[in-house]
C-alpha cells in the first residue's frame, strides 16, 4: 500500500461514527464528508445525522482544513493533528483531555479513524468509517 497523500481525500464520502461513552451510552452520526480544494490544502465539511437514544435526531456539522503535508486543523485555525502517510498512530492534546487517534487505510478506498479520548471531562471511543460516495 502506498502512503496516502493530500489528493487522496478530495471528493465526497460517506460516513458512519459511532461513539461509546464510558458510562454505556452509545451515539452513532450518519453523513457525508467532502473534501475540497482550498489552496494549498482541502476543506473538510462533514455534516450528518446524529442519534442518541432517547432524544430526537439532531443535525450536526463540523469543519477542519487539511495541509499538504496531512495535518488537520480546526475550523479556527489551530493545530488538530498530522495524519500518518501510511496509517497508524496520531495525538491531540486539549487540556486537560487527551486523544489517542489511529487511521487504518489497510481497506483504502474505505478507511477508519478510531479516536479514544480520556481526561476528567470526557471518556469515550469514536469510530469513523469512511467510504467514497457511490460505492
Amino acid at each position: 500500500m502506498r502512503p496516502r497523500r493530500l489528493q487522496d481525500f478530495e471528493g465526497a464520502w460517506r460516513f458512519t461514527r459511532e461513539v461509546a461513552e464510558a458510562d454505556g451510552r452509545k451515539v452513532t452520526v450518519t453523513g457525508r464528508a467532502v473534501w475540497v480544494r482550498d489552496g494549498a490544502g482541502l476543506a473538510y465539511t462533514e455534516t450528518g445525522e446524529m442519534r442518541i437514544e432517547g432524544h430526537a435526531p439532531m443535525q450536526v456539522e463540523r469543519r477542519y482544513s487539511w495541509d499538504s503535508d496531512l495535518s488537520v486543523s480546526f475550523g479556527d485555525g489551530r493545530f488538530f493533528h498530522h495524519v500518518p502517510p501510511e496509517g497508524g498512530k496520531t495525538a491531540h492534546w486539549c487540556d486537560p483531555d487527551h486523544y489517542d487517534g489511529t487511521y487504518d487505510f489497510g481497506n483504502w478506498p474505505e478507511f477508519t479513524v478510531t479516536w479514544r479520548v480520556r481526561g476528567p471531562r470526557k471518556d469515550y471511543r469514536m469510530v469513523t468509517r469512511y467510504r467514497p460516495e457511490g460505492e
